[in-house]
């Protein structure tokens, strides 16, 4: 589809469900709507019923948390049409405590990417039928992808050769949730520099010199070269 057709397509997507989709951009070739909540069905059935969007098979449907949003988290549908070649990706913000229905009886496929969304992130999904954990294991706490859950967990699994058998157990171990500044995979080690270090600034990585490890890097490749 050429750029134009592709413009028409979205625009006469939003015009056959007012109300339902508030927004749409083009993200490269693909169209990226943004809908309602309580029009999910509606609009997942228009997409993949209506003659000229055709889009009949789900690719995958996931969740985005943004902790510091009024509405923390985004349910993503990814939408193929075979027989136009075209995708499209359909965005729900939710807030935190908020649900939404299954789109099982729409998309089949549907049914395992929630399991994986109400696993990971705690969405819960009306009128699926086996919303249960699928990554995770049952006796697991929490929802490992939000992005206040701690690295560590709140528990942990050990094999108790006295009671012959899986033991659970609490973590104890005190740390901050996951704050990523993309600066450095390696910020915050103190006493060695590391390729992608020089990345980072040198007040993000306090204990060590930062020109002069840089130079003393520098200095040992040239000898290693």
């Amino acid at each position: 589809m050429t750029t134009e057709i592709i413009h028409d397509l979205a625009e006469y997507i939003v015009e056959g469900l007012k109300g339902a989709v508030t927004s749409y951009e083009l993200v490269g070739q693909d169209i990226v709507l943004t809908a309602e909540k309580d029009s999910i069905i509606d609009v997942l059935h228009f997409l993949r019923d209506e003659r000229q969007c055709g889009f009949k098979t789900m690719i995958d449907l996931f969740g985005v948390d943004y902790p510091d949003r009024p509405e923390r988290f985004e349910v993503i549908y990814n939408l193929l049409s075979l027989s136009e070649n075209q995708r499209l990706q359909v965005k729900v913000p939710l807030a935190e405590n908020e649900s939404i229905d299954s789109a099982i009886d729409v998309y089949s496929a549907a049914g395992w990417y929630e399991r994986e969304v109400w696993d990971m992130y705690g969405i819960y999904f009306n009128n699926n039928p086996d919303l249960r954990r699928i990554l995770t294991d049952y006796g697991f706490e929490g929802h490992p992808l939000r992005k206040d859950f701690p690295l560590t967990g709140y528990v942990e699994l050990r094999y108790d050769n006295e009671l012959k058998r899986v033991v659970y157990e609490p973590v104890e171990l005190t740390q901050d949730f996951r704050r990523f500044d993309f600066l450095s995979p390696w910020d915050g080690m103190t006493d060695a520099m590391l390729p992608g270090d020089e990345k980072a600034p040198a007040e993000h990585a306090p204990g060590y010199d930062y020109k002069e490890t840089v130079a003393r890097v520098a200095e040992k490749g040239r000898k290693d070269g």
